[in-house]
């Protein structure tokens, strides 16, 4: 049952008064039946954000910069706003379950402030992109991931995160100053880095990695709104009214995906991703078309695609070569 967990049960019930008692006091129904396509988006982006290793910011990212034509940097901060409820959600009901240690998430103390640092990074040295660009970079990283990764024969294996090298530590901390930065620009894509080097590089189980990119990607999204809210002081009362529109639905929605990652056929989910991820690039790229879109959307997707398929089939060659010796046994 979803709401098993006593500790999950009193945060939903305190998350839930927490809303009734902001929306009446800074919102109105009249405003969300206006604006009903926030809920709505919120309602795949959460439940992608609680099944895959994407937050929900993969979803309304794009719906909202591309398909709505709504300013990227709140387009970012929604992201940011809405992931700081449902992916702590989806946090929670993780880390409540009995079937997880905690043990096992203990790296995360280490990765979120590094991932914050790239974060304020990013905040302050690539704010100033093209728009096309930033947008190009956002679609072609989430789609290179969802394809290659879709198709990908062999997932880790480790329950959890050994370091046993230099380079080790090094690669964790480019990664995750690089995630943080793409969390300034989309609001979201620290999660996808952060999974996609635990699966590979590490060979960590998928389940145990697509947990840590959550609550890597929940804490970010927390300690993002809190920079844009206290730091920056940029955030409109539009904007507070639209993220309590969608607040409920990511609440339910999000560790709702969580639970049913344990039943459903993963696979499934991942071509399904795939899919969406391809129609959306598309979109971008039939929608105003020119040619200094379609060159970095290409340059970015083939970069990307690359560097994800080399880091797959490693791993893939990996996992076969110690089956091999394995079935071989002692000489």
């Amino acid at each position: 049952m979803m709401f098993e967990s006593k500790v999950f049960r009193l945060w939903f019930i305190a998350a839930l008064t927490l809303w009734f008692v902001l929306f009446y006091q800074f919102n109105q129904l009249s405003f969300l039946l206006e604006h009903w396509y926030y809920p709505a988006i919120m309602v795949a982006g959460a439940f992608v954000a609680g099944v895959t290793p994407e937050g929900g910011g993969a979803v309304a990212f794009p719906v909202l910069n591309i398909f709505l034509n709504i300013d990227r940097t709140m387009a970012r901060d929604f992201s940011l706003m809405i992931q700081s409820v449902g992916m702590t959600s989806a946090s929670i009901f993780i880390l409540s379950h009995k079937a997880n240690r905690l043990k096992t998430y203990r790296p995360l103390l280490l990765f979120i402030p590094l991932a914050f640092i790239g974060f304020v990074l990013g905040m302050q040295l690539l704010q100033q992109l093209p728009v096309y660009i930033m947008q190009a970079l956002f679609l072609s990283l989430i789609t290179s991931f969802a394809v290659v990764y879709s198709f990908g024969k062999h997932r880790g294996s480790k329950l959890t995160l050994e370091l046993s090298k230099p380079l080790d530590f090094l690669l964790l901390l480019l990664l995750l100053l690089a995630g943080g930065m793409c969390a300034s620009l989309f609001g979201t894509g620290a999660d996808i880095i952060l999974f996609t080097v635990l699966v590979t590089h590490f060979r960590m189980q998928e389940k145990v990695a697509t947990h840590m990119s959550i609550m890597l990607m929940a804490a970010i999204s927390l300690l993002g709104f809190g920079y844009r809210h206290f730091v920056d002081q940029a955030l409109t009362g539009y904007q507070v009214q639209t993220w309590l529109c969608a607040y409920p639905v990511v609440l339910l929605m999000a560790p709702l995906g969580a639970y049913v990652l344990h039943l459903i056929n993963k696979e499934i989910m991942l071509y399904a991703i795939a899919v969406l991820n391809i129609g959306q690039l598309l979109y971008f790229l039939c929608h105003n078309p020119s040619l200094d879109k379609l060159m970095w959307a290409s340059a970015f997707t083939l970069v990307l695609s690359t560097g994800f398929y080399i880091l797959i089939r490693s791993l893939s060659r990996k996992v076969i070569s110690r089956a091999q010796a394995q079935c071989a046994g002692p000489v």
